[in-house]
């Protein structure tokens, strides 16, 4: 984790010169808190009987944990465990060597639309983004937000570039523009571009924006894979 913190520090000056001199009132920091907690437990437990229906199914279909944490990159290189429904097969990353020629994204990322590890409800889960509901036990906890670019793997953050980077100075989120504007049918580059959009314009009415967006974005399940 300090190896990966100090990296990100050593290149803060870089990302200085990219981002400007916006000045951000600290009240908006609050502002986005207090809607994580709030909002964020009130999602929760909305959401605790699908996510429960979910995690029964996975066991039926696939035994094993229905649930599974990965070490993800949150906001100024820390890390973090982040909570999903587990999709793939036990011992599925094992098997990532195996599979990596049939990765369909560019740049350091990994993504694969009929991923062959995925068990029977793997591929449902994951269009339905209900994989994604047990994010908001890491957005009560303060690992992530609502809003913000998605948190990269370890593996991914050692590959990028200042440009790319940068998306690391907000927390990082559940939804961003990334997922309301194609997901996983962008370029890396396309993506790139998005997260750094939000970096440059976010707001707390912008992020309600998104969220009100999202919704209908999840429904059509455009990029989602």
């Amino acid at each position: 984790m300090q190896l990966l913190e100090d990296k990100f520090v050593e290149r803060v000056s870089d990302i200085r010169v990219l981002v400007g001199n916006r000045h951000i009132p600290q009240s908006w920091f609050v502002i986005k808190r207090a809607t994580d907690i709030v909002l964020g437990s009130a999602l929760f437990v909305a959401t605790l009987p699908i996510v429960a229906a979910a995690a029964t199914a996975i066991v039926l279909v696939d035994p094993g944990p229905p649930f599974f944490t990965q070490e993800r990159v949150g906001q100024g290189g820390r890390k973090f465990r982040m909570v999903k429904l587990r999709t793939m097969v036990k011992g599925a990353h094992a098997m990532r060597a195996a599979v990596q020629h049939l990765n369909e994204v560019d740049g350091p990322a990994f993504k694969i639309r009929n991923d062959p590890r995925l068990h029977a409800l793997g591929s449902f889960l994951r269009r339905s983004s209900i994989d994604e509901l047990p994010n908001l036990i890491n957005v009560i906890r303060g690992d992530m937000s609502l809003v913000g670019p998605r948190p990269p793997l370890p593996s991914e953050v050692a590959h990028y570039t200042p440009y790319a980077l940068r998306r690391l100075i907000v927390p990082q989120g559940i939804t961003c523009y990334w997922q309301i504007g194609g997901r996983s049918a962008l370029s890396f580059e396309d993506w790139m571009l998005l997260d750094n959009a939000y970096v440059d314009a976010w707001t707390p009415w912008g992020d309600l924006a998104i969220l009100a967006k999202t919704l209908p974005a999840v429904l059509r399940k455009d990029g989602a894979h």
